[in-house]
């Protein structure tokens, strides 16, 4: 089955439990910024998303400054959101909550 993009009302009940991410709906992507303690420990979190988007054949828009680091996950295939924008941000709130020197509100 192809992927499909999601409907309004399927982007809004499944960002109940992303919080922390921002939807833009215009533009069909979801963002959020994390704060690690330093850029060794940023850079690590980029390197265990990478290796699960490389695994899912799904990769996000991100950018690092230090102890930033802002991902944007949208599906170009459908111009907007995708289940697996929803999966691959939910794994990524998972990665961040298992560092220790994540900054919990983030």
């Amino acid at each position: 089955m192809a992927l499909q993009k999601l409907d309004a009302q399927e982007a809004a009940q499944q960002l109940k439990a992303l919080p922390l991410w921002t939807f833009d709906a215009k533009v069909g992507a979801i963002t959020r910024e994390f704060v690690l303690a330093d850029f060794m420990q940023a850079f690590a979190f980029m390197t265990q998303i990478a290796i699960a988007a490389e695994k899912h054949n799904h990769h996000p828009e991100w950018s690092n400054v230090y102890n930033k680091v802002l991902i944007t996950w949208t599906t170009h295939d459908v111009h907007g959101l995708s289940s697996n924008d929803i999966a691959l941000a939910r794994m990524c709130d998972q990665a961040f909550a298992g560092h220790a020197s994540a900054h919990p509100h983030s």
